[in-house]
């Protein structure tokens, strides 16, 4: 199964890719991951990556579409999470283009729904382990009171500088802006299903396991 997680920053859509990843044995696509990945990888991909990243200029959508290919082409397992692409229309065109070229389909779109000022609540108070990544929250899942991740043991806690309510903002305008016309895109093609992004996240991963069937 190939699916999509749609949803403004903080929605929650990389916790619910990783509950896919260990529960489904799916292979997560992270736009930011695979670029980072194959920037240190030394392949003709990554040295076009490297440079392009070097000079501070924007990566092309051809690149992380050749990314994508490289994925699609090696192990499958249990299908593929699209996190973080597409964002607009010409994406998701190109990736059904890519899709049909590889012999694969896309067989649903989650929309995970948020309430924006929750979100934002929710987003000031986020930490992230600097040593696995695992996800923290001061209201709903604060940092372990010995100082140590309970996931891999780290002391090191990281908060993103633009995880502040001015920051925020500006990423939720932008991605009402341009990734809100995708929902219309996938819902017209029967694709679209959305569930509640503020719940808990176990209710989460039940709607979601509930809207993939």
């Amino acid at each position: 199964m190939n699916i999509i997680l749609l949803g403004p920053p903080g929605a929650g859509k990389g916790t619910q890719a990783h509950i896919l990843v260990e529960d489904r044995n799916m292979t997560q696509l992270s736009t930011g991951d695979m670029l980072r990945e194959a920037k240190d990888s030394g392949t003709e991909m990554g040295k076009i990556v490297a440079d392009v990243m070097a000079r501070g200029d924007l990566v092309t959508d051809e690149i992380v579409i050749g990314l994508i290919r490289e994925k699609l082409q090696g192990e499958k397992g249990g299908g593929f999470i699209f996190d973080g692409f597409p964002r607009t229309l010409p994406q998701a065109d190109a990736l059904a283009a890519l899709l049909e070229e590889c012999g694969e389909s896309l067989d649903a779109v989650v929309e995970m729904q948020v309430d924006d000022n929750a979100l934002v609540s929710r987003i000031t108070a986020r930490s992230t382990c600097g040593g696995c990544g695992n996800v923290y929250n001061d209201i709903t899942k604060p940092w372990p009171a010995d100082g140590k991740c309970e996931n891999c043991g780290s002391t090191e806690v990281k908060r993103r500088a633009d995880d502040n309510e001015d920051s925020l903002k500006n990423r939720l305008m932008e991605y009402y802006k341009k990734t809100s016309p995708l929902l219309g895109y996938y819902y017209a093609k029967g694709m679209l299903q959305s569930v509640n992004g503020l719940g808990e996240i176990n209710e989460v991963k039940a709607s979601i396991a509930g809207a993939l069937g």
